[in-house]
């Protein structure tokens, strides 16, 4: 079994106990009740046409270990909200990364205090729209869908649920298979995962093969391997509009410094 299979195996156990029906009419209750959330897919298309920074909130993970175990989701947070990020991506899966489903909801609890609010992507491992609907309830702006763990319907699933709850969804991929999946469930913002979630070897080169293949309409998004300015300048040439950096973020002494690199390769 590969560690993306072993990760999904053990989400979907996680979460069996919360299982129940969702319905796309609830999600939309739960939309106009709750304070709006700011654009995800607007913050990422930048009309200067300087790469979007979307920030990972990320304190371990199964390549890299502990990167920054004792971080603090809101006071990471504010420092890319000082940096300049365009965007935060906050993980909340525990076992494998050390996040919570409380990081997300410390973060947006900042922004509504805090000008200007950034969108938030909830970064987990989806697979039921109870997820979907806890990822609005705690003021994420986007979700995640993995192409290749899930099947057509849990896909189609997982976006209509997202768009009922106003929010929007990063379909990640991995090859032109995935590529081709996601542009027919109607994907408008898609990212090349350059890390192999099954073995955990990283090349830019999957978003430069990837990205020129992308319909002229979808927000493309390079996530993984990116540490310097010229990784980022690499992948904004093969026509990234955003980039998603965790780790190296994580570990930077000043992270303006290290956005502003990316945003103007």
């Amino acid at each position: 079994m590969d560690k993306l299979a072993e990760i999904m195996a053990h989400k979907r156990r996680e979460i069996a106990a919360l299982i129940r029906p969702v319905f796309e009419e609830e999600l939309a209750r739960v939309q106009a009740a709750l304070p709006p959330v700011p654009s995800f897919a607007r913050a990422l298309r930048n009309p200067a046409g300087k790469l979007a920074v979307i920030a990972e909130i990320k304190r371990r993970s199964p390549s890299a270990g502990a990167i920054k175990e004792g971080a603090g989701a809101s006071d990471q947070a504010k420092l890319y909200q000082s940096a300049g990020a365009s965007a935060l991506s906050v993980l909340t899966d525990e076992r494998y990364f050390g996040g919570r489903l409380s990081d997300l909801e410390e973060v947006a609890a900042h922004f509504r205090r805090s000008a200007p609010a950034l969108p938030c992507l909830r970064k987990d491992f989806m697979v039921h729209p109870v997820q979907v609907l806890q990822a609005r309830e705690a003021g994420a702006s986007a979700i995640l869908i993995i192409v290749r763990a899930l099947d057509d319907a849990e896909i189609l699933q997982l976006f209509r649920s997202a768009t009922a709850a106003g929010m929007d969804a990063l379909f990640e991929i991995h090859d032109e298979a995935d590529l081709v999946r996601a542009v027919q469930h109607g994907a408008r913002i898609v990212g090349v995962n350059n890390r192999d979630l099954a073995v955990f070897k990283t090349d830019l080169a999957l978003s430069e093969r990837l990205i020129p293949q992308f319909p002229k309409d979808v927000i493309a998004v390079s996530e993984s391997g990116i540490f310097t300015g010229r990784d980022a300048a690499r992948v904004h040439a093969a026509g990234a509009q955003a980039i998603l950096v965790g780790e190296a973020l994580m570990k930077a002494d000043d992270p303006a410094v290290l956005i502003h690199e990316f945003s103007v390769a």
